[in-house]
Order: structure tokens, then sequence, then C-alpha cells
């Protein structure tokens, strides 16, 4: 390959890379729609009742993408949470000033799946030992971290919590924080791996995300 080339490919590389969670251009400064935490949702008497899980991994794209093919899983929909600001808008988050993070809210029937199996998936695709953030984003805007919704979740999230840490031998930093509000991410970042593979496959990799997952994790790494 001549330097020319060579250049070419590098600059296009950097250039998918910098189109990440931080780094995205053409953000929406809308404000967020608002939706309250809830330890349950009722949905119609067809599809029974279903149950919440509030969960901070680092970019939402990549940890909504962990629930979408999941069964049991009703929705994953990326958002913020845990911050003082309403109705924050991503340049606000990306600032890192309202002290929310990029949460993924997973709507899911509990006849299918608990909320230890959620949780279990949950560990395996975040790094828990970096206090940082996670993988290349960092910042508190990008903290893991776990909010119960009730006393019950509050319950589990704590044991979930010791025994991932009993199986890797080592303390995790990975917060379990108070319940929060949920605030819908702007609709662009929806689905991002589905509606923008090319884009969001690039940042992943970019980001070394699934390396540091099989560093930790080996074979139950999530993807």
């Amino acid at each position: 390959m001549s330097t020319i080339s060579r250049s070419a490919t590098v600059l296009a590389a950097l250039a998918l890379f910098l189109i990440a969670c931080g780094a995205n251009a053409g953000e929406s400064t809308q404000p967020a729609k608002a939706v309250t935490g809830a330890t349950g949702i009722a949905a119609s008497a067809t599809e029974g009742t279903f149950e919440v899980a509030l969960l901070a991994g680092g970019c939402f794209w990549c940890l909504e993408s962990a629930y979408d093919d999941v069964p049991g899983v009703k929705e994953a929909v990326s958002g913020y949470a845990g911050g003082r600001t309403q109705s924050p808008t991503y340049k606000q988050i990306g600032s890192g000033s309202t002290g929310h993070a990029e949460v993924v809210r997973v709507v899911y029937d509990p006849s299918k799946l608990s909320y230890e199996k959620v949780l279990s998936i949950f560990w395996h695709n975040i790094d828990p030992f970096d206090a940082a953030g996670q993988f290349c984003d960092k910042g508190d805007q990008y903290r893991s971290a776990v909010f119960p919704m009730d006393d019950a979740q509050q319950a589990i999230a704590e044991t979930s919590k010791k025994a991932h840490e009993s199986k890797l031998g080592k303390a995790f930093v990975t917060k379990i924080e108070p319940p929060a509000v949920f605030w819908r991410a702007e609709e662009y970042h929806q689905d991002f791996h589905v509606t923008n593979p090319v884009r969001y496959n690039s940042y992943r990799l970019g980001c070394g995300r699934d390396r540091r997952l099989a560093a930790i994790w080996g074979e139950d790494a999530g993807h």
C-alpha cells in the first residue's frame, strides 16, 4: 500500500471512530422525554405485566444492543438517569455537568426473564473495575451503575454484585444508586446499532470494548 493510500485509510478509520457517543455530529438540543422509573409497567392483558431495569454501562448504544435479542425483553431504550437537570439534552449530558449517566431502560416479561438474569447480562457487558468511565469513554456520564427501582431489586442487585465480584476475585467499583427518573434520549440514539451499523461497529471496535470485555470475562463476555 502506498503512503498516500495508507494515510487515506487511517484518516477514514479515524473519522468513523470520532463519531462516538461523545462526538456525534449534529446532536439534538431538544429536551429528552421524561419517564419516571418504576418496578413494573402494566401492558395489555394479552402481554401481561412487564418489569423495568435501569442500568448504566458507558455508551448506551452498546448496552442497548446487548438486550435487543434477549428472550423476554420487550424493549431496551437509551436515555439518561441519576442527575440533577430536568429535561436534559445530549449536549448537556456530554458536558458532564448534570450528574446524569447514559443508561438503558430494559422492559421485560418477568415470566420469561428474571431480574437476576438481566443483571448477569449487564455485568458481562461492562468493565466493573473502571472508576473513570467505560472503555474509551471517560467521565461521570459514562460511569457504570445499577438503579434498583424497589427494595426487592435492591437486594437482588447487591447479591448479584457480590456473586460476580466473587467470580472474578476482585471488588467492583460499579455503584448501586438510588431509584432515578429516566429521561429518554433523542430519537437518533435509539437502536443506533441497527440504524447506523457501520458507524456503530466502527465506534465499538475503535473503543476497544470487546477486547476489554474478553480480557475480563473470557468466554462469558457480552457482545
